[in-house]
């Protein structure tokens, strides 16, 4: 079985068995320290939700083609479990968004999710 299915595998079982953690959880780094700067994120600060919306999916997209890519599928990097992080927080951000609404959790854990991804390709 390859890196990414079981990666997706093991995170399937972690929801099934009722954790509450994040599929990322499955290489060993504590909740607390999901992202560096604990605190309101540059999304949330921001006020135009013309740019907002433009920015959420511009990080949607983005990890939507890292979680396809068999480059990061394959690669024994987590960014391939942070990219299916991030497009299910950044696309569950945009849908709120859609009605004007701003989910503060969703769109922090959008721009987190996005940079861990992105310092796990560097």
């Amino acid at each position: 079985m390859k890196r990414g299915a079981k990666l997706l595998a093991s995170a399937t079982a972690l929801l099934l068995a009722g954790s509450t953690g994040f599929a990322a959880d499955i290489i060993g780094e504590p909740a607390v320290n999901y992202c560096r700067a604990v605190g309101t994120s540059d999304l949330v600060l921001t006020d135009n939700m013309v740019e907002l919306k433009d920015r959420v999916v511009k990080l949607m997209d983005e990890s939507i083609a890292v979680a396809n890519s068999p480059e990061w599928i394959n690669s024994s990097r987590p960014a391939f479990v942070w990219a299916s992080e991030a497009k299910v927080a950044c696309g569950k951000a945009y849908g709120y968004l859609k009605t004007n609404y701003k989910d503060e959790d969703y769109l922090n854990k959008c721009e987190c999710f996005h940079d861990r991804m992105v310092e796990y390709m560097h």
